[in-house]
């Protein structure tokens, strides 16, 4: 009896759910769209975050000294052959770009930002051919028929002789190495197969080591058995730092919040100012050039090499190449091609935006 009678109250509710949903359908729908919320200004809602107090900061300092202590055990791991994959909650920047630039002091290093929206994977790897090019004649490990006389520009050789010659000049010094810092190996501009194929066989080169971190659930995803143990072979660290997503976060859209013009040249400031003095003079002299000639199409790079090296900021013409791509990653700088057929350089601000730019920076 009782059987029957909860069977016929599931049923009722079942009929009048079927019948709700009749009735709800033959009604007017809603006229409000997402467009008509008021969503807050993007930097109203940017400063509002920024003045929330950080708790426990005593607890991350003794978290963040803990990870510090284990640098040497990095540093061996490096030289082991693998590769460092840091994961956990929070920014790991800060943490890897120290142990980077104090435990690493003696080795090269190249940083990329997988948190950007575009990043040129081969403009990253002729960087690190040319620096490892520089190592070999500086420190002279090698015989006069390991580098030929006349070589073929980095800029002009494919994907493959770039990679081959990273895994293929014979060092007398077994520890030295390239390192690769990649903040975010997960991040939308790496995260494409064709890129992470390369970091793959980028890692799995003789003279060079990749400390990367990934913040994204998914990440493994990103790669099968042959990239995990034998091209990155990745030695996994846990180290939630619990640390703000400062920097990545500048480079995506909050969530109800839209941009304003003076955005654009708060995160350009921003960016400048983690960048070098040298690198921050580059743009500069690119600034106050597009403010004094409005009507041209853009600055020739000959031109800003040029008066860099006349004021003593760039050396030579890989250095500036550097810092344009530098600038280029970060979309501070654009190029276009002028009337001539010559590759010029803009900054992608307005006239007014440039100026407080520029007056911010000094």
């Amino acid at each position: 009896m009782d059987f029957n009678a909860a069977e016929e109250e599931e049923f009722g509710f079942s009929r009048n759910y079927f019948l709700a949903k009749e009735t709800g359908s033959s009604g007017k729908k809603s006229a409000r769209k997402l467009s008509d919320i008021n969503v807050v200004d993007e930097q109203e809602l940017r400063e509002a975050s920024a003045k929330i107090e950080p708790k426990h900061q005593n607890d991350v300092a003794d978290l963040i000294n803990s990870y510090k202590s284990l640098y040497p055990k990095w540093v061996f791991d490096l030289r082991c052959g693998f590769g460092l994959l840091m994961y956990g909650f929070g920014s790991k920047k800060s943490l890897i770009e120290d142990f980077a630039s104090t435990a690493l002091a003696e080795h090269s290093i190249v940083v990329i930002n997988g948190y950007l929206q575009s990043i040129n994977i081969k403009q990253v790897i002729i960087a690190l051919a040319e620096i490892l090019s520089e190592q070999l004649k500086l420190n002279r490990k090698v015989s006069s028929q390991g580098l030929p006389k006349v070589q073929q520009p980095f800029s002009s050789r494919s994907m493959d002789d770039l990679l081959a010659f990273l895994d293929g000049p014979e060092m007398d010094e077994k520890d030295s190495f390239i390192c690769v810092v990649v903040n975010n190996i997960d991040g939308p501009g790496l995260r494409d197969t064709e890129t992470q194929q390369y970091l793959a066989r980028l890692a799995s080169c003789s003279y060079i080591r990749v400390v990367a971190s990934i913040d994204h659930v998914n990440a493994p995803l990103l790669w099968d058995k042959k990239m995990v143990h034998a091209q990155f072979n990745w030695y996994w660290y846990h180290v939630p730092t619990f640390a703000l997503y400062k920097v990545e976060g500048l480079f995506l859209p909050l969530i109800l919040a839209h941009g304003s013009s003076k955005q654009s040249a708060k995160t350009a400031l921003i960016v400048l100012q983690s960048l070098t003095p040298n690198a921050q003079s580059v743009f500069r002299i690119l600034a106050e050039y597009q403010l004094s000639h409005p009507d041209d199409e853009g600055m020739a790079i000959d031109d800003l090499y040029s008066i860099s090296r006349e004021r003593f900021i760039v050396s030579s013409q890989v250095t500036l190449n550097a810092h344009l791509t530098e600038f280029k990653d970060h979309e501070l700088v654009k190029t276009k091609r002028h009337s001539d057929g010559q590759d010029c350089l803009y900054i992608p601000l307005t006239k007014e935006g440039l100026e407080k730019l520029l007056s911010e920076m000094s």
